[in-house]
């Protein structure tokens, strides 16, 4: 079963959650998709700054066709590898940029997303993620495991901003 296939039952609920939110911005937050290096033995260390694997793309091609109907109007990632070609298949859908924001700035986000308006996505870290759900007001504490890649975190502003943790397999 495809990526994508999976996803169907994902597609149809941010199909209902977006326009229920057409009144505050709702924030798509991941993590990136799965890098070059994820899994591999020998003890050795991982690359800095990696490719996404095969399934990483298969991954990303999916966020953007999940998403390409979802009214995003700004992507943010950050300055490596694997957070921009995960970002770069629904930005090209789009016909709209990725604005780069360096890892340790995820405290300017929510002014950044207020200054974008309408929807944003944002393609984090699994350090950078907890942080940013943070940042957009969210109380509860979010962690993600080095080897989880199918978290789709939908975060509604407001004064009350509010979040549903998807998973995508």
């Amino acid at each position: 079963m495809t990526i994508l296939r999976r996803l169907l039952p994902l597609v149809v609920f941010t199909a209902w959650v977006v326009p229920q939110a057409a009144a505050q911005s709702t924030v798509f937050v991941v993590r990136h998709a799965e890098r070059a290096d994820a899994g591999s033995s020998g003890g050795g260390m991982m690359a800095s700054d990696p490719e996404l694997s095969d399934a990483g793309r298969a991954r990303a091609a999916a966020l953007a066709a999940l998403l390409k109907s979802a009214n995003v109007t700004a992507i943010f990632a950050t300055e490596y590898k694997r957070t921009q070609q995960t970002a770069a298949p629904l930005a090209r859908a789009l016909g709209i940029q990725v604005t780069t924001v360096g890892a340790p700035a995820t405290a300017k986000l929510p002014e950044m997303i207020r200054s974008a308006g309408g929807n944003v996505l944002i393609v984090g870290h699994s350090n950078t993620v907890p942080a940013i759900l943070k940042a957009l007001g969210i109380a509860t504490p979010v962690t993600i495991d080095d080897s989880e890649y199918d978290n789709l975190f939908v975060v509604t502003t407001g004064p009350q901003p509010t979040m549903v943790r998807l998973r995508f397999r």
